[in-house]
């Protein structure tokens, strides 16, 4: 798999990234386990998590599958990324970014990832209940003692991402921010208001979530629900039903089209279009099974022709 640098850094990384969210909820050990030597063995190194997915849950599968009896691929053999910030430990979500919690939860990350630091540690989401500078010190922290080797923020808007990267650059020693992690897809494409020129001013590499709509960039949701899919699971159906309507619906038809007439599947003509965008450095991709995820990774060897690319792009314009 081609590999892109992280924005402005030096750190290589697959240019499609494994998202772990459903992990230790919709997708159980095995899926997870098929899922990782999938990613790996087509090359695949960027793997994302974090400390609030499954409260926790995700974070020890991932790490269980890197080390220990069930190790199926080297923790050097992937660039591990996870996130701070949200909770939903005690049953409801809560955000927390005072430099006390996320250093908290970094060890507590660390712990169940059975490493002694992450490759990529990332602010999970901006907070107006803590002083900015707070926050980013929490990174600086754990640059300066060896946990983290880079640092991000993730779900910030433009301005938000504007000042937090100025902020890390005006003072020699900080460390610098490489990367911002943003819902963006052929339905959610707000990023491209601020987020995306802000990243690409300030040299931060953007990791694309929910690149396929939660699945319904795929087809599957066109006539209705599948008992198995994302859509019927409690913890996501909300967010799916967001993106089916008049216009999802459209982009969906448009996308299906292009797929028909290319012969490839409809998820491979919206996660290349999402791959190609300027300055995105990799969509991660959100699998339930080995199966699905290998139909994704197949997109490497693909290649969205520019008419479709553009005539996507109008379907899709807001």
């Amino acid at each position: 798999m081609h590999e892109r640098s992280l924005g402005a850094t030096g750190l290589k990384v697959s240019r499609l990234g494994l998202g772990t969210m459903t992990w230790g909820r919709a997708t159980d050990e095995h899926d997870a386990r098929d899922q990782l030597i999938a990613f790996a063995e087509a090359g695949g190194t960027l793997v994302d998590t974090a400390a609030g997915y499954a409260d926790g849950r995700a974070e020890e599968l991932l790490g269980s599958l890197l080390g220990g009896p069930d190790r199926v691929v080297a923790r050097d053999e992937v660039v591990l990324a996870t996130k701070a910030g949200i909770s939903r430990a005690r049953g409801y979500r809560a955000v927390n970014t005072s430099r006390g919690y996320l250093l908290r939860t970094l060890d507590a990350s660390l712990k169940r990832l059975g490493t002694d630091h992450v490759d990529l540690w990332q602010v999970h989401v901006w907070s107006d209940d803590t002083p900015i500078e707070e926050t980013l010190g929490a990174l600086d922290t754990a640059v300066a003692t060896g946990r983290a080797a880079y640092v991000g923020i993730s779900n910030y808007t433009g301005w938000q991402t504007a000042q937090a990267a100025t902020w890390q650059r005006a003072v020699p020693g900080r460390a610098a921010l490489a990367s911002t992690q943003v819902q963006y897809s052929l339905i959610a494409r707000e990023a491209e208001y601020d987020v995306v020129p802000a990243a690409g001013a300030l040299g931060l590499g953007i990791l694309a979530w929910s690149p396929l709509a939660g699945g319904v960039l795929s087809g599957k949701y066109r006539t209705g629900t599948p008992s198995d899919s994302r859509g019927a699971h409690r913890d996501f159906s909300g967010r799916i039903d967001s993106y089916l309507d008049d216009r999802g619906r459209g982009i969906v038809e448009a996308v299906i089209k292009a797929a028909e007439g290319l012969e490839w599947e409809p998820l491979q003509v919206a996660l290349a279009w999402v791959r190609d965008r300027p300055g995105v450095t990799a969509p991660i991709i959100g699998a339930r099974t080995a199966d699905q995820l290998k139909v994704a990774l197949a997109t490497e060897d693909l290649t969205l022709p520019a008419e479709i690319a553009d005539a996507l792009d109008d379907v899709s314009a807001e």
